[in-house]
This record gives structure tokens, sequence and C-alpha cells, in this order.
């Protein structure tokens, strides 16, 4: 039975939330916590749908989604925050989750 695609980005979201954190200073913020998986997971899908899923699409994403700092007096881009082994297993998340579509 095929699952609907509100509960696709309801697992996408549980995966991302637990896996890829922000790091500041030092401490592990994971998305979920942040209240970003299911965001990201929302702007993901559509990507994994129609097979346009690239590290470009994905990075481009990451960019344009701004974490506020400071109770907002600052934004910064959550690729900033994220470590380079966050962004690779959240590429690799992705590409899975893609396959099982």
């Amino acid at each position: 039975m095929a699952r609907s695609s509100s509960e696709i980005i309801e697992a996408l979201a549980a995966e991302i939330g637990e896996q890829v954190y922000m790091d500041i200073a030092k401490w592990h913020l994971y998305l979920s916590n942040a209240h970003l998986h299911t965001v990201l997971a929302e702007r993901f899908y559509p990507l994994m749908t129609q097979r346009s899923l690239t590290e470009a699409a994905v990075l481009k994403i990451l960019e344009e989604l701004s974490v506020k700092l400071g109770g907002g007096r600052r934004e910064v881009p959550l690729i900033d925050l994220l470590p380079m082994p966050c962004q690779l297993a959240l590429l690799d998340l992705l590409e899975r989750f893609q396959q099982d579509l």
C-alpha cells in the first residue's frame, strides 16, 4: 500500500530531525529541537518526487532558510550552522528516501 505524501514528509522530517544538527559553540542543536525538520522535509519532498534532487538544489534550500538568533536580532543561513558531516548525512538521507519513493 502506497504511503500518502503527508506520511512520507512526516517520516522524512523525523529522520532529518534525529540525524542532522546545527553546531553552535560546539553545542549540537538537532533540527527537531529547533523545529526546522518539518520545514525542510516539506521543501525537499517536491525535489524527490520530481527526481530533481541534487547537491546543488539541497544546498540552495539550506542557504535560503534563515535561522533567527538572539530573539530575531540576527538571521543566519542554515547552511552556515550545519557542519560538513551533517550536510553529507542529510544528502545521503535524502537520496535514500528518494530511492524508496
